[in-house]
């Protein structure tokens, strides 16, 4: 029965996240696609938007997959529990419950994936799990990416209202008469 229940919540989490990634990176699922990702990264602060959008995208693909089908576990669960760490602060202004953009859904996702993380795959997986030393690696240098992500996060500077977010800078001198604004 538990594992049963594991390969459910690997399932359920896993494939929920592989989704969630392939809509950020390819548009699939009726997804936005990389550059409205992007800009979207950019509005919530997350610069530069495209890359920020592109390393999460990236990391809940393949965590995603990783999770649902237990390959070298606890790499999975690990990636998900960086992303939805960022995905939590990123929405943590908005308050707790996801009706209001919070960070409910981030911070559900952050505990299924530390519980699989904790108690493993369960019997029912494919391939091996990691050697313990690369399992620690893995979970201290995404915990340091991930604290790296979330500080870019909140020391990002909030776009200015003379240069909205996706409109470049001018280099052109204004015309006499029509100073430019500062």
């Amino acid at each position: 029965m538990r594992d049963a229940a594991l390969l459910g919540t690997r399932l359920v989490v896993g494939s929920y996240l592989a989704v969630h990634g392939a809509q950020k990176l390819f548009g699939a699922f009726g997804g936005s696609g990389l550059d409205q990702a992007g800009a979207g990264f950019e509005r919530m602060g997350l610069r530069p938007g495209r890359h920020m959008a592109t390393a999460a995208g990236v990391t809940e693909l393949a965590g995603g997959v990783l999770t649902a089908t237990g390959i070298a576990d606890p790499a999975g669960p690990l990636a998900i529990m960086g992303a939805m760490s960022v995905a939590a602060a990123t929405h943590r202004a908005r308050g707790a419950l996801s009706s209001r953009g919070g960070f409910e859904l981030p911070l559900t996702n952050l505990a299924l994936a530390a519980t699989l993380a904790a108690v493993g795959p369960g019997k029912f997986r494919i391939g091996p799990s990691l050697p313990r030393p690369l399992a620690v690696a893995g979970a201290v240098g995404g915990g340091l990416l991930a604290a790296g992500l979330v500080a870019k996060m909140l020391t990002a500077e909030a776009p200015t209202p003379a240069n909205p977010v996706g409109q470049p800078e001018t280099a052109e001198p204004s015309a006499p008469g029509n100073p430019k604004p500062a």
